[in-house]
């Protein structure tokens, strides 16, 4: 129980109060760090210092920048920090008794951390120690026994008072009441402590007077002055005449502070002269003993020994100083003391600790190098070398440490980093001590890495090639692409986009559309082969990401064919809507041409591969249709029972699935003889719809005559220019397609252009050998037409010097009948050149009237090794089997059009009458050749 206590606890006087305030005005720098002091007891809110104004920070920034003090584990918070004006204050009651103990100096230790950007302080504060505890006695009564021998000067230790509070505010001195037998002597130990003996003054007499009653009071320094007392009864003995006595008065020793319970600490050893009971000799610690010496030792009474009874922690106390006494058994015993200094070895039984004050995390992968991610603080309770630490990270990461503070860290990146390569970190941080053996403490932390747009997007292939079917439903899905980002979160956010463009004029957007989350394609509208084959867009995938990314991607688009167009007869066209009507001579043999019939599909493919079929005929024994080119040819002579009139019914079939047909129904009657008329064959005309439909073929036809007629007009003046009289050097005999007339003797070439009506007239251009083919021309000037012709025809090989001539190859304007020879060109005679002036300006008359221009197609072929051959146009089979040529429409390519299957190469059956078309059936009797026909004019050329 606590007595005599000088004033209230916590109460400060006002000097003391104003000197505190005053010392605590300025801030103390100490090693680098701010120091303060503030005393003890103080009331929550009190004032301690201003940190935004001593640390030099911006005061409005603090709470943004979360300016706080960082406690360690298990730590009250006495200190808090005002962040609105940057003051420190105190956040609960300070006791320092039970902040500190019994240290002389109690200090605070704070870390404060203030990030964007990331500053640590380290600040001090010291707890001033208040005379808040006044000295106290175990005991209120203590019993000191003393023999009437007890010679002058005798010393008797006195229980020691009992003050938490530390320097001058701890027991400073010792006061005994007046008497005059006793006196007092005030001791100071190692620890500056005090404590108090009684010393005899005056000789006892147990006789005169029994007992001393004596009041001791304890006076500590502080101000004001608190004390305590205790009241101290010597009793008086009889005489024990010889007094127990130890070796030496003070004893040191050594001790590891991890020496188990038990362990003996020192044997203590004290002889006494007497005998009996007199010189039997107990030990014992001192009365002043203090309790934490008492908790962790223990004496024997018997042997002296001094043992281990607690656990000893070198960090909390290195040195313990023991008090024992020893006193003999006899009556009157007197107390002998002595001290004994246990010291503390330390040893290395504490593993450092790692604190993480501060981190910030996930740090973003364009942090540069340097960037503080954490600050780790360091602590070993052990001393010397057992506390000093290292700290070392795991291998292989792009962190390190740096030393900041003592036993203080910062863990900052010492390259970029990637979060695609590794988005997390898992750093292990290892402490080492110094001691033997080292301990250590490993801490792991994880460091995520926050994504930075630093990636573009990138399709899965480098291009789309997409198939669609034509007559597809608008809306339909048609494709999908797909982009991959390797960012994360909104960087990896993707959106597809088409780019703007135009598909035949119109914008990319009115043909496909495309879903902006999943890159799904769609079409908004049905496509048409028929209009549009191909097309390509630019499909755009762009991040979320600030500033965005984007990657382009082509589609390219495949319209598929459908067999969605029927095939459309072109040849022969019926007139007034009913059936196309065709006069066939009956004197026509088996295989007669009676004409084509030709048609044309707007499909591709299988689907606008076309075939021939006849459907219904008068007499099937008596036609035949070939399946591939339209052929209609007879099978057999016309007999006298034939009927006159011939009804078929012609069927065109495509090859698509399901396949699509039309239908012509032909009349043909059988006449004797074949009137200088045009056939309904000749009218090579579209219907309406499909000339509608196809303005550009009308186009290129218009063209192809206007450049046809100019090339033509071209060539006939060079051939009249020729004819004057100009000779070159490489002209001879090569040509032999057309005969040449002689020269006459007045050095003029010879010509007959008597022409007359519905002749044809044939122009021969010589080459010599090895140059460029010759070309023969036909011209059809028949007034009575209403159309004529110009045929350029095929170049032909023709055969050299004795092999057979011209005469040998069949007529152009006759039909051969069989067994009937063939005959040679007329000759013609000579006239004046300006006849070729007459043939022009007839030509430019009948310009207008030419029913059918074709582009002549000259197809070359080299003779084999070995002979003077020269390069000569080819006439195929025309001219190798005595087989008239094809006509002219076979040479003849019409833009949107299938090309017409001539017939194969190579001679025909005996008889078989040459191929014509419905364009040209009617106009010629016969089979005939450019000699044969009986009215034409040759022009030769032979220069000289």
């Amino acid at each position: 129980m606590r007595a005599g206590a000088g004033c209230g606890r916590g109460q400060l006087s006002l000097p003391s109060l104003l000197l505190l305030l005053a010392f605590l005005a300025a801030p103390h720098f100490t090693g680098g760090q701010l120091r303060y002091a503030v005393p003890e007891e103080l009331e929550h809110g009190a004032f301690v210092a201003n940190l935004g104004e001593d640390l030099g920070l911006d005061v409005s920034t603090l709470s943004a920048r979360r300016f706080r003090i960082v406690a360690g584990p298990g730590a009250r918070q006495h200190l808090e920090v005002n962040l609105e004006n940057g003051i420190l204050f105190v956040n609960e009651r300070i006791d320092r008794e039970e902040v500190c103990e019994t240290g002389s100096t109690c200090l605070l230790h704070l870390q404060l951390l203030v990030e964007s950007p990331l500053e640590l302080y380290r600040v001090e504060v010291e707890v001033l120690d208040i005379n808040d505890h006044a000295p106290a006695f175990p005991w209120q009564e203590y019993v000191l026994e003393v023999a009437e021998s007890a010679v002058l000067g005798a010393r008797f230790p006195l229980e020691s008072a009992q003050d938490p509070d530390v320097g001058t505010n701890s027991v400073h001195t010792y006061q005994l009441s007046p008497n005059s037998f006793f006196s007092l002597e005030v001791h100071t130990r190692s620890d500056a402590s005090k404590f108090a003996e009684l010393v005899l003054e005056r000789a006892l007499d147990r006789e005169q007077q029994r007992t001393h009653r004596l009041l001791l009071t304890a006076l500590d320094g502080g101000i004001p002055r608190r004390s305590g007392t205790a009241h101290v009864l010597v009793t008086v003995l009889d005489a024990n005449d010889n007094i127990p006595a130890f070796d030496q008065p003070s004893y040191g020793v050594s001790l590891p502070e991890d020496a188990p319970a038990g362990t003996l600490v020192i044997q203590l050893n004290a002889t006494d002269l007497d005998e009996g009971p007199n010189g039997e000799i107990e030990y014992a610690f001192s009365g002043h003993a203090p309790p934490s010496v008492r908790e962790l030792f223990r004496v024997e009474p018997r042997s002296g020994q001094v043992l281990l009874k607690g656990p000893l922690d070198y960090e909390r106390a290195s040195l313990h100083e023991l008090y024992v006494q020893a006193k003999d058994r006899g009556p009157s015993a007197v107390a002998v003391h002595c001290r004994v200094l246990v010291h503390l070895l330390d040893v290395n039984d504490n593993a450092p600790e790692v604190t993480l004050t501060s981190v910030s995390t996930p740090v973003q992968e364009d942090a540069p190098p340097g960037t503080v991610i954490a600050v780790i603080s360091v602590l070993d309770r052990d001393s010397g070398d057992n506390g000093r630490v290292s700290c070392e990270l795991s291998p292989s990461v792009p962190f390190e440490l740096r030393s900041s503070f003592r036993d203080y860290y910062t863990l900052v990146t010492t390259e970029p980093l990637d979060r695609e390569a590794v988005s997390e970190y898992n750093i292990s941080i290892t402490a080492r001590d110094m001691g033997s053996p080292a301990l250590l403490t490993r801490s792991t932390l994880t460091v995520p890495v926050s994504d930075v747009n630093d990636n573009a997007p990138h399709f899965l292939q480098p291009s789309y090639s997409v198939y669609v079917m034509e007559n597809n439903a608008p809306g339909a899905s048609i494709c999908s692409v797909s982009a991959l980002d390797p960012d994360c979160q909104q960087n990896a956010y993707l959106s597809y986009s088409i780019t703007d463009g135009h598909i035949h004029g119109m914008p990319v957007g009115t043909y496909v559309s495309i879903n902006s989350d999943s890159g799904h394609m769609y079409a908004l509208r049905s496509l048409d082969y028929e209009q549009i084959r191909s097309f390509q867009i630019q499909v755009q995938a762009q991040d979320a990401g600030f500033p965005p990314l984007s990657a382009n991607v082509t589609v390219h688009i495949f319209v598929l064919d459908q067999n969605d167009n029927a095939p459309v007869i072109v040849s022969p066209m019926p007139r007034n809507g009913s059936m196309a009507t065709e006069l066939v001579p009956r004197s026509a043999g088996p295989g007669y041409l009676v004409g084509t019939v030709s048609a044309v599909d707007a499909d591709a493919g299988l689907n606008s591969r076309l075939s021939y079929q006849l459907l219904q005929a008068t007499d099937f024994t008596l036609f035949s249709l070939a399946p591939d080119t339209g052929e209609l040819r007879t099978l057999r002579s016309f007999l006298e029972q034939d009927a006159a009139r011939q009804r078929l019914v012609v069927q065109v079939r495509d090859g698509g699935q399901p396949a699509l047909s039309a239908t012509v129904s032909l009349l043909l009657s059988v006449v004797e003889t074949m009137p200088q008329t045009l056939s309904d064959f000749s009218n090579f005309s579209l219907p309406p719809e499909a000339s509608s439909s196809s303005p550009l073929t009308l186009y290129l036809l218009v063209s192809l005559g206007s450049i046809s007629f100019t090339f033509l007009l071209a060539i006939l003046i060079l051939t009249a220019i020729r004819c004057r009289g100009m000779r070159y050097p490489w002209q001879g005999d090569s040509c032999r397609c057309c005969p040449r007339t002689r020269r006459s003797p007045d050095g003029l070439k010879t010509s007959n252009l008597a022409a007359q009506p519905g002749a044809s007239v044939a122009a021969h251009l010589d080459v010599p050998d090895g140059g460029p083919p010759g070309y023969c021309y036909k011209l059809c000037l028949g007034p009575e037409s209403a159309q004529s012709d110009f045929m350029f025809l095929k170049p032909c090989s023709l055969p050299r010097n004795n092999e057979k001539g011209p005469g040998n190859l069949p007529a152009a304007g006759k039909r051969s009948r069989p067994g009937q020879p063939l005959h040679g060109p007329k000759q013609v005679s000579s006239q004046s050149l300006e006849d070729v002036g007459e043939i022009r300006r007839a030509l430019q008359k009948e310009h207008e009237r030419l029913c059918t221009l074709v582009t002549p197609v000259a197809e070359f072929q080299k003779a084999s090794a070995g002979t003077n051959s020269v390069w000569a146009p080819q006439y195929g089979p025309l001219y190798s089997g005595h087989i008239p040529a094809p006509d002219y429409q076979h040479n003849v390519y019409i833009p949107g059009t299938p090309t017409l299957l001539s017939s194969k190469d190579g001679p025909l059956v005996p008889g078989r009458e040459s191929k014509n078309s419905f364009s040209t059936f009617g106009k010629k009797k016969k089979m005939t050749t450019y000699y044969d026909m009986p009215d034409s004019v040759v022009i030769n050329n032979d220069l000289k």
